[in-house]
């Protein structure tokens, strides 16, 4: 009896063992951190994900980085970048239907009388970027005065001391952080420089996953349901951070 007891009482520590080890998710996916459109993206590829019945796992960290795990396989790839993001990371396949979009945008000081219609202006002036960001990285490709700071908020603070006369970044992400930060002197333009449109990026070994998670997409997105998810998450996003 006393024996069954003893069993009994060893089998309860090691179902408690049990219960208290994490279950590793499928896949490990890798975003840019800091930037509202990706605090987005965490948001939406996982419920993605679910409805395949896979459990995955978002790790935020700088760009260059999170190019470079997603490339060589240490990651399963990213969850949100442009189309010329591919042509750059030949180890990982985009899944073909976007998702989400951004907006490249300056924004500037009030009252700087600074001219910007096209991309092409931004050489005249002193700009600032987030470290590893391809849109910001692709529009300032070969102009000489480009700093590159950590974060958004980093970026904004530069361009509100005159250290800088124009910051770049995603239209949502720079108008959330000049609010946040209450910089009531610096503005968007009035038109974004270029829009482009985001993919979710899968590293090569697992290229079976790509038609299944484009399927969902487009049938999110067909629905309506991914319309819907994208202002929930924006609205859940801005209200966390």
């Amino acid at each position: 009896m006393n024996l069954i007891l003893k069993l009994i009482a060893i089998l309860s520590v090691l179902l408690g063992l049990l219960s208290n080890v994490g279950i590793a998710a499928d896949f490990d996916f890798v975003s840019i951190e800091k930037l509202i459109e990706q605090e987005v993206g965490r948001v939406i590829i996982p419920k993605v994900y679910s409805k395949l019945g896979i459990e995955i796992t978002i790790t935020p960290m700088p760009g260059k980085r999170a190019q470079q795990m997603a490339n060589s396989g240490s990651k399963d790839g990213e969850i949100m970048r442009i189309y010329s993001y591919g042509d750059e990371t030949p180890n990982t396949i985009r899944v073909p239907t976007p998702y989400y979009y951004l907006e490249t945008m300056a924004f500037i000081k009030q009252g700087s009388n600074l001219v910007i219609n096209n991309s092409e202006d931004l050489k005249k002036y002193r700009l600032a970027k987030v470290r590893g960001v391809k849109h910001t990285n692709n529009i300032t490709r070969n102009m000489d005065n480009v700093h590159d700071v950590d974060s958004t908020e980093q970026m904004m603070l530069v361009l509100n001391s005159g250290h800088v006369d124009v910051a770049l970044t995603n239209t949502i992400d720079g108008v959330y952080m000049i609010e946040k930060l209450g910089l009531d002197k610096i503005q968007p333009l009035d038109t974004p420089l270029a829009v482009l449109e985001l993919y979710h990026y899968i590293h090569k070994s697992h290229i079976d996953l790509v038609p299944k998670v484009d399927a969902v997409i487009k049938q999110m997105t067909l629905s309506g349901e991914m319309q819907h998810l994208i202002e929930k998450s924006e609205r859940e996003v801005i209200e966390h951070n």
